[in-house]
């Protein structure tokens, strides 16, 4: 890692872009993904890759296809992957251990799936201290009974506006 920031990409998963299912806007999604990598590439900011892992059978189990990384967003010697288990990035993982090593403060969030993953990690970035950024534009869920994908999201901007700076793609970084 070589400076103070990250972009954390989290469960951008084969698995996650089903087409009998598909995630909210999910090419929209991998575009603005691709545009913050170059960013981050180009400042010289780390790119972490959380890949969430689930139990045998499930679409996100450990070795599957549907657990790898999506393809247009793969990453390159340099790049971090950590596992997961649960929805919080942290959570028995060695995430906060390795961006300390590494003097990281501040982090961009993206990823799936805004209402679970994203929201958990964006509340337990900021309770360990970190800025953090969530991009408005470039995290997704799917539709719920109650609300459309597109309710959950603006709504996860708004309420996570108390514990990160909520900025579009162009304003990452």
């Amino acid at each position: 890692m070589t400076t103070h920031c990250a972009l954390l990409i989290i469960d951008v998963q084969v698995a996650m872009f089903d087409e009998a299912d598909p995630v909210y806007q999910g090419e929209r999604l991998l575009q603005k993904i691709q545009m913050l990598m170059a960013k981050a590439r180009e400042a010289g900011h780390s790119i972490i890759y959380i890949q969430h892992s689930e139990g045998a059978g499930s679409p996100l189990e450990r070795g599957t296809p549907g657990w790898a990384i999506h393809p247009s967003i793969t990453p390159i010697t340099g790049d971090l992957v950590i596992e997961k288990e649960t929805p919080d990035s942290f959570h028995k993982t060695d995430l906060h251990l390795i961006l300390q090593e590494n003097g990281v403060t501040e982090l961009i969030l993206t990823g799936m799936q805004t209402e679970v993953c994203v929201d958990t990690t964006c509340r337990r970035a900021f309770s360990l201290g970190y800025t953090v950024n969530l991009v408005r534009d470039a995290h997704s869920t799917w539709h719920s009974n109650a609300l459309q994908a597109e309710q959950i999201i603006e709504h996860h901007n708004t309420v996570l506006r108390l514990f990160a700076n909520v900025v579009d793609t162009e304003n990452a970084l």
